[in-house]
């Protein structure tokens, strides 16, 4: 393993380190192998970050609730307001041990964005299984709807295979934002497993049981997903110009969730009221190895 900085997480089979930089995994080994890829995050250092107060672009960098209108700044190189906050702040760590860590971030609304929250976060390792739990809680004096996620970079090889029962498949239109429904095109049929095609990938997929399983038969090693059951949307991603990663991102909400209806499945928090979501990754070795 190559040297790694922030805080060291460990427990005989799982290596993963921590950043308070966005309250990031910034690496983690399964047995010695790297089963992440650092891409993510705003110096693309890592490997998977938590979506709070909500995953994903808001259309027109503006909402209403009720008859309020709230507005967004764009809050990276892309023109719409993306992924919330907790990726792009420090958190800070509240309590650590060689097994788990907690972090917090207090949000205040800005000129960039109206939301204003307190966010925690739980990340441990056991046994070969790296748990991430989050929540969220409005601070604002008015509703404001919330979700909640996390965008891992797993790593790619030829043959990884990624299998999620999944009902509805949402197609992807100008500015990376949902389009309409439609049938699940077969190169990507999660329900019967599917190898990554060598194309662009960046769909929504609802229906989802909050189950996966990821195989990489190069590797010798397979993980299964599981996601509280209000994690019901994913979102599944393979860029062109990098072949190394692919995302598979648990979300409460589908993307654009505040211009659909019943806000997409984002949930209207009072002040003081609180939104939580897990997500855990059990490592195991394969048993055809």
């Amino acid at each position: 393993m190559t040297e790694q900085t922030g805080h060291h997480l460990h427990d005989g089979q799982l290596d993963v380190w921590v950043s308070t930089k966005g309250g990031s995994v910034s690496a983690a080994f399964f047995e010695g192998t790297p089963v992440f890829v650092a891409a993510g995050g705003p110096d693309r250092q890592a490997v998977c970050f938590p979506l709070v107060p909500f995953g994903n672009r808001v259309e027109f960098n503006s909402f209403n609730v009720g008859d309020e209108v709230y507005r967004f700044q764009p809050n990276s190189s892309d023109p719409l307001y993306v992924h919330g906050d907790g990726w792009l702040e420090d958190w800070t760590i509240t309590d650590s041990n060689s097994q788990t860590i907690e972090l917090s971030l207090r949000h205040c609304a800005n000129d960039i964005t109206p939301y204003d929250y307190v966010a925690h976060q739980r990340i441990s390792v056991f046994e070969g299984r790296l748990t991430m739990e989050l929540s969220v809680q409005n601070e604002a004096a008015k509703p404001m709807p919330f979700g909640l996620g996390f965008h891992p970079f797993f790593a790619r090889t030829e043959a990884v295979t990624v299998k999620a029962a999944v009902q509805t498949f949402w197609t992807e239109r100008q500015g990376h934002l949902p389009g309409p429904s439609a049938a699940i095109p077969a190169d990507i049929n999660l329900s019967d497993g599917t190898t990554l095609p060598a194309r662009f990938i960046n769909n929504a997929f609802s229906g989802w049981d909050g189950r996966a399983e990821i195989i990489w038969p190069e590797l010798g090693i397979n993980a299964d997903l599981e996601a509280t059951p209000n994690n019901d949307v994913v979102m599944f991603y393979t860029p062109t110009e990098r072949r190394d990663f692919f995302c598979f991102e648990p979300m409460t909400h589908l993307p654009n969730g505040h211009h659909l209806a019943d806000f997409g499945g984002l949930v209207l928090l009072e002040n003081g009221q609180q939104l939580q979501s897990g997500f855990s990754i059990q490592f195991r070795k394969s048993s055809n190895d």
